[in-house]
């Protein structure tokens, strides 16, 4: 390490340890003291300072050629991958209107069933695979986990009784609850926090995307069973297709996906690069892997108000969402659309007004910074007014166009539900303290979903005015839970900007500082120095 490097270094660590923390900030470290580094003394790793000072190396112009194959080596299979899981996991929904309940003899509240043991599954799950995750290789172990699920999705093709497909579904959710905490941790890893809300809405548009491309392949699986109904159900057929899709792409997988310390398409000066990107983050980079456990992060994750917030948005935000993936095309079906009309009438437009709705928040995010919030909740109004007065018009076919529109304005809704996640690599720093906070978010949609895919019963069939109402309901509660959050985040940056100014460092002092924390696999709440996006 260069002399002047350590002189700088000591000299801020000079400037702030003297200071004395009051007692609002007992839990907010001005310096790290990590036990691989001590900024104090001048015993800061070597890799640490160099990828701080990495940053400074490469040109503007550099950044963006390397931006542009990152992207084109990352985004097209996220987004496959991440389409391909969706089909997946919400293929019951498609099923249910091409013959799975009747072929399977499924009766009474066994069809919702199917989707709360995915989610339940998939809870108990979350916590061990984000365990596993920060000790393995991330790419390989994605590839594994979807190479078992797209196995277990060509299994559901023939299934016979309920028994089996419950079976199945818990398997499947298993396996899937590794994709959306790997896509986050990946999405964090390569790219810049103002970056974050575009390249995540660019692989989660493939929720609606592949649904499109899905909904069409479905449609003619079944427009050629009508035509020879002696044949191989449509249903058994989707099942077969989705399996084969997501084997494809687990091999994809196996040697695309990784971290920058992992892959194998960049240089070891173009990895150095790709990490010195985001090091402005103060989220830690993956210069160095860290794969031992912090049980202090982890009681750090517990104290933060951040992780009850993700809990308890999320919740309000997959109850609808379990009961609107698992019955929307039923709810098509209560309008006077027929089996196949459902997709074209109805999956299809509404996937596509959702993919164009996503991309011009994600456009507009990036050209102007902290806008997340405001989108989020503008996203809810319309939801919650399509659903509301869904529940409000009296049945009949006459007005069944009328529906359609008003169930089309409730595909705003599904942004939130994106954008959320979105804020986990932006705002939490501590590998850990990740980890911990992404089992947390995915607990609660995990139960959200589970619960809301009961809100719909089948004694209410065919209008479900109650899971309507409800689902309306909770977009307003999960309106005012955003602006309270919102205004937590905006809080403590106030904070932390007084107190900063309190210890009289330069705007250049206190960034390299929160980077030097950052990398020390400092936590957010702990950095002082760290700045929170909304």
């Amino acid at each position: 390490m260069a002399s002047s490097e350590k002189t700088e270094i000591e000299e801020i660590a000079l400037n702030t340890e003297p200071q004395p923390q009051t007692r609002d900030f007992e839990e907010l470290k001005v310096l790290s003291n990590p036990p691989q580094a001590s900024i104090g003394l001048g015993k800061i790793d070597d890799i640490i300072i160099d990828t701080v000072n990495a940053e400074t190396e490469y040109t503007p112009e550099q950044f963006r050629k390397l931006r542009w194959k990152i992207d084109l080596w990352l985004l097209p299979l996220m987004w496959v991958c991440f389409g391909t899981q969706q089909a997946d996991k919400t293929s019951v929904s498609v099923q249910a209107v091409f013959g799975i309940r009747t072929d399977t003899h499924l009766v009474g509240q066994q069809f919702p069933w199917l989707t709360t043991i995915f989610y339940i599954s998939y809870l108990v799950a979350e916590g061990p695979a984000n365990f596993l995750m920060q000790r393995v290789n991330v790419g390989k172990f994605l590839a594994a986990n979807m190479f078992v699920w797209g196995i277990i999705v060509l299994c559901i093709a023939f299934a016979q009784n309920f028994a089996g497909l419950m079976v199945l579904r818990a398997l499947q959710g298993v396996c899937e609850c590794t994709i959306s905490p790997t896509f986050l941790l990946l999405t964090g890893l390569w790219y810049t926090s103002r970056e974050h809300t575009m390249r995540s809405i660019i692989w989660g548009t493939a929720n609606a995307g592949m649904q499109v491309i899905a909904s069409l392949i479905s449609y003619s699986i079944g427009f050629q069973a009508q035509k020879h109904p002696g044949g191989l159900p449509p249903w058994r057929g989707i099942s077969i297709f989705l399996g084969c899709l997501t084997l494809t792409s687990s091999v994809l997988v196996f040697f695309i996906l990784g971290t920058p310390r992992e892959v194998r398409w960049l240089s070891e000066d173009e990895k150095r690069m790709a990490i010195a990107r985001v090091v402005a983050n103060q989220t830690g980079s993956d210069r160095q892997k860290r794969d031992h456990w912090k049980w202090s992060q982890a009681l750090t994750a517990f104290k933060d108000p951040q992780t009850y917030f993700f809990f308890f948005v999320v919740i309000a935000n997959s109850l609808p969402n379990g009961g609107i993936t698992t019955f929307g095309n039923l709810v098509y079906v209560s309008f006077g659309f027929t089996s196949l009309e459902t997709l074209t009438e109805g999956t299809v437009p509404q996937q596509a007004v959702s993919v164009l709705w996503f991309l011009l928040v994600g456009y507009t995010t990036l050209k102007k910074p902290n806008l997340r919030f405001f989108f989020m909740m503008v996203s809810l109004l319309p939801a919650f007014a399509g659903m509301i007065a869904l529940a409000l018009l009296p049945n009949g076919k006459s007005l069944l166009w009328t529906k359609w529109g008003l169930y089309l304005m409730t595909v705003t809704g599904n942004l939130p539900g994106l954008l959320i996640w979105t804020i986990l690599p932006s705002n939490v720093a501590g590998r850990t303290k990740k980890s911990v906070t992404a089992t947390v978010l995915f607990i609660a949609y995990c139960t959200g979903n589970a619960i809301g895919a009961q809100l719909f019963q089948a004694k209410d069939a065919p209008r479900y005015l109650p899971g309507l109402t409800a689902c309306g309901v909770l977009f307003g509660v999960e309106f005012v839970l955003m602006a309270t959050w919102r205004g937590y985040y905006m809080w403590q940056n106030k904070r932390r900007a007084t107190k900063i100014a309190e210890l009289g460092l330069t705007v250049e002092e206190a960034q390299r500082q929160g980077r030097v924390n950052a990398e020390s696999d400092m936590t957010d709440l702990e950095n002082i120095f760290f700045k929170y996006s909304f």
